[in-house]
């Protein structure tokens, strides 16, 4: 046996080096560039129109600069001498675009493809035709949503194929145009200064932890659809073939629940994997690879079947900055169970490698898109996607300087990060900016309503429109049309992030709800929980216009005597604790047992949930009918959740008089959520901010106090025609 093996090292250490310099040869020729070879098969205008000569090669870039009477109108070159253009067959599919000087595409030509499109009866005309619809693409804004800002017109059959050409335009261009100069687009220069790198302990003295800790602090990133929700996505991609054929089953059915964890990462890959997977993950990755965990359950396939015809996994594919990549069979491995005991069941299980030729850098973020398509007739398809962000916790990372010191600090220190173009939630911002200003202009409005609430109060009819229409717009435009309620599992997950490693990304995926947790937050100093409560709360508006319907067709209202109303306060803070408790255990278990809130089902779904749901919702909303914001006032733990921060407001605004609660009692009487005690003071943990107390305070109708004052000015002036009268202040009269 010794013998074999010597044998078979001298065989080796023969061959070993002619190997070698075949394999340098081959990568030689491989790299060289090919644009020249198939520029002479299609005409210069038609990639760059106006073209009517090339000029020679860059010297160091495999472009040719397209040129008209002797000046460069634009750029030519070839997509598979800068990206991997693998499709089905194995093979490069090679593409010819134009750019010009503002990084417009100009022209786009299918060169050459080994594709067997033609096999399952797809014209290659068809192809075609969606390569050169990249014509006029702005690669300025590719580069800045991270290559998300075209629509992909997918042809039914040729998804795979489809997908590494758009892949290939879009990273290929950028690259180019970034090379060049063009738009506006600089060079990616990467930082000579400190730079995060992940911790790399040996293996064994990796620490390891469990799947609540990785689950909590971020290692592992979840996207849960239901059903639901991608069937109103279909309804609003405006696809009449998708939205008539929605997904059976209940809307809050899951449709896929989708984890993914940097595997590579020492910490993450022990606990996961166990010892033994996580040593042959290192072996299976060479240097400069990393890997991911991809988890998966519900009706969808992350994977799908495709990857077994052709090769390539075509429903996920891996998005950091300009840079993207999809992964084939031999970048794939299944794993058999999760090493954790506390792990939940997953019916797949898959381990996927990311080359090192993309250039990921696992310290900065990325994202997984998910392909998500629906069968609109025989053979045709279309589709959609959902993208789930990761970012590694900083506790995985440390801070290094390279030896080498930066050599142009200045042009390094003006460069642009194009990471931070990239990510996720700047590009949700973005898409959300109309949305944004209609918040931020409701939120002033508002801020100005309770710093002048004496102005406005003044007119009691004003008063009760501005709230009606103010109400209104909250279920409307924030509710119903924006999604932007907030619940209390947004309190148990900040909570979550505080306790472990905080970071602002995951809270800033939606701008809309970080923008009203940002105003409760002020509010809570200044007001407390009323004004979110009262006025921002689109469930809350709707409870409260349903009983102003109500009263209006005269159903009687139903006043809770005091001793009992005293006592169902507590419920709601009961509610809030149990499920503050249970997240500390399971942030999931927790956000499950939160359906306690009809939010959800009332206002996110609009009612389009199973039977148990929307009864529970109606039935809140039926006793709101008659007793007013019966919800809020007993049940809500959002509104308990708040009222805690809330009692540290540095401001009582709301004005009293002494003869408040003695002897009178028309401000408690007419309190909607009954936050007036009857001694007369305001309880601030249960009060709304609806005003209305302060309407009553200058009301000379209404109140006793103001009555009296006008009794006694009429009197005054009647006995004293010629005197001056002096306004009367009751602000000093007030306690």
């Amino acid at each position: 046996m010794a013998g074999c093996k010597n044998w078979g090292r001298a065989i080796i250490g023969m061959i070993g080096p002619v190997l070698l310099c075949l394999m340098v040869l081959a990568g030689t020729a491989q790299s060289d560039p090919i644009v020249e070879k198939f520029i002479p098969k299609v005409p210069i205008d038609e990639l760059v129109p106006g073209a009517d000569a090339y000029g020679p090669m860059h010297a160091d870039l495999p472009v040719l600069p397209a040129q008209k009477d002797g000046k460069t109108i634009g750029y030519v070159f070839l997509t598979s001498d800068f990206v991997t253009t693998t499709g089905y067959s194995g093979k490069p599919i090679h593409v010819l675009m134009g750019v010009d000087n503002d990084a417009k595409v100009t022209g786009v030509n299918l060169a050459k493809h080994s594709e067997p499109i033609v096999l399952i009866g797809i014209p290659n005309s068809k192809i075609k035709a969606v390569t050169e619809s990249y014509k006029g693409m702005d690669l300025t804004e590719e580069a800045a949503s991270g290559g998300s800002a075209h629509e992909l017109d997918i042809v039914s059959g040729a998804t795979v194929t489809i997908m590494v050409i758009d892949d290939s335009i879009v990273r290929a261009g950028i690259k180019v145009a970034r090379q060049l100069g063009l738009g506006g687009l600089q060079p990616t220069v990467r930082n000579s200064g400190p730079q995060k790198t992940i911790k790399r302990p040996d293996g064994a003295e990796a620490p390891v932890s469990d799947w609540q800790t990785l689950d909590g602090d971020g290692s592992i990133r979840t996207l849960r659809l239901d059903v639901g929700q991608v069937n109103q996505a279909f309804i609003d991609s405006g696809d009449a073939r998708a939205i008539a054929r929605p997904d059976k089953g209940a809307p809050e059915d899951t449709f896929i629940e989708m984890h993914v964890a940097l595997a590579s990462v020492p910490e993450i890959g022990r606990t996961l994997l166990g010892d033994d997977e996580y040593a042959n993950l290192q072996d299976w990755l060479e240097e400069g690879e990393e890997a991911i965990l991809v988890l998966g359950r519900g009706k969808y396939s992350f994977k799908g079947s495709g990857y077994v015809r052709g090769g390539i996994f075509d429903r996920i594919q891996l998005i950091q900055q300009d840079n993207s990549a999809r992964f084939f069979d031999k970048q794939q491995r299944r794993l058999g169970r999760l090493a954790p005991d506390g792990a939940p069941s997953f019916t797949e299980l898959d381990i996927f490698k990311i080359p090192a030729d993309i250039e990921f850098d696992p310290a900065e973020p990325f994202r997984l898109q998910l392909l998500v398509q629906r069968a609109v007739g025989a053979i045709d398809k279309t589709f959609i996607t959902f993208d789930l962000g990761y970012r590694l916790p900083d506790r995985y990372l440390e801070v290094v300087t390279p030896a080498a010191p930066p050599t142009d600090t200045t042009s390094a220190a003006a460069t642009s990060d194009p990471d931070e173009l990239s990510h996720l939630w700047l590009r949700i911002w973005e898409q959300k900016q109309i949305e944004v200003a209609l918040l931020v202009a409701a939120i002033g409005v508002l801020t100005v309503v309770f710093f002048f609430q004496m102005q406005v109060t003044r007119n009691a009819r004003f008063a009760y429109w501005f709230r009606i229409g103010f109400l209104s717009f909250t279920l409307i435009v924030l509710g119903w049309y924006s999604n932007a309620q907030l619940s209390v599992v947004n309190v148990l997950a900040f909570f979550a992030a505080v306790t472990a490693d905080f970071s602002w990304s995951a809270f800033l995926m939606d701008p809309l709800v970080f923008i009203l947790w940002f105003s409760v937050a002020a509010s809570l100093l200044f007001w407390g929980r009323g004004v979110f409560c009262g006025w921002l709360c689109p469930f809350g508006a709707l409870q409260e216009l349903s009983n102003k319907i109500a009263r209006f067709f005269k159903v009687p209202q139903i006043t809770v005597p005091w001793g009992l109303h005293e006592r169902l306060w507590p419920i709601k803070y009961m509610i809030f604790l149990g499920l503050f408790g249970l997240s500390l255990y399971s942030l999931e278990m927790a956000e499950r047992y939160a359906e306690v809130e009809p939010f959800k089902t009332a206002i996110i779904l609009k009612f389009q949930r199973s039977w148990p749901y929307v009864l529970f919702a109606v039935a809140l909303l039926g006793a709101g009918l008659f007793i007013e914001r019966f919800y809020c006032r007993y049940l809500c733990p959002l509104g308990a959740a708040l009222a805690i921060p809330g009692r540290l407001r540095m401001f009582d605004w709301l004005k009293r008089y002494k003869e408040c609660g003695s002897p009178c009692q028309r401000c408690a009487k007419e309190c909607m959520v009954q936050a007036i005690h009857p001694e007369g003071n305001i309880n601030p943990n249960e009060c709304h901010q609806c005003l209305h107390c302060q309407v009553l305070y200058q009301s000379e109708k209404d109140c006793p106090v103001c009555i009296k004052k006008a009794v006694r000015r009429a009197r005054d002036k009647a006995n004293h025609p010629n005197a001056f009268v002096v306004p009367d202040q009751r602000q000093k009269e007030s306690t």
